[in-house]
């Protein structure tokens, strides 16, 4: 059984957000400048090009390099808030 506590812990502060490359949408959130948590709503290799172009498996892959900088791109506008300010 999953408490209150466990289940803010895992998803507490994520938002949507939209890759600018590709449209695939992810949860996020910058726990800080440097940690950023990101929860997929569909498996990458199927809605992400750069997993899909992988050619192994998706697992191996740790994020997609255009997904990060639109995330980054979304901090810097101030879209996406960083938890720890």
């Amino acid at each position: 059984m999953t408490t209150a506590e466990q289940t803010e812990f895992l998803s507490g502060g994520l938002r949507p957000h939209e890759c600018r490359s590709c449209g695939t949408c992810v949860l996020v959130k910058k726990n800080s400048i440097q940690h950023t948590s990101i929860q997929w709503t569909s498996r990458p290799a199927d809605t992400c090009p750069v997993f899909a172009d992988s050619g192994g498996p998706s697992a191996l892959l740790d994020t997609c390099p255009k997904l990060a900088d639109s995330i980054g791109d979304a901090v810097r506008e101030g879209t996406l808030a960083v938890a720890d300010g």
